[in-house]
Formats: C-alpha cells, structure tokens, sequence
C-alpha cells in the first residue's frame, strides 16, 4: 500500500515538473518526491505489510 502511494506522489512530482506549475514553497516537486522516497523506504523495512511475525499458530 506504500508503495502505491509513493507512486502516486512520484507522478504529482512529475507532473509538476514537467506542466511547470508554480506550488508554494511546501509543495514543491522535490518536498513531494522526497515525501515519496520515505515511503517507498518504509514499504522496503516492512512497515504496514500486515503480516506479523510472532510464531506460528497451531
């Protein structure tokens, strides 16, 4: 799931660029696909996959 997000941040970030639109200074191109990176790196570590790692059920 944050990896979905993540992608969908790096395509604002590229729309941004590339239609040349002006943000404020909080959303700029490289604040969102920086926002994207961290969750891409979040989904990498594991966080939010849902499964847990307690031990087995029997």
């Amino acid at each position: 799931m944050l990896a979905i997000v993540a992608a969908a941040l790096f395509f604002i970030a590229f729309l941004i660029d590339a239609a040349d639109i002006s943000t404020n200074h909080v959303f700029t191109q490289t604040n969102i696909m920086l926002i994207g990176l961290t969750l891409l790196a979040l989904h990498l570590a594991g966080v939010g996959s849902g499964w847990a790692a307690r031990g087995r059920r029997r």
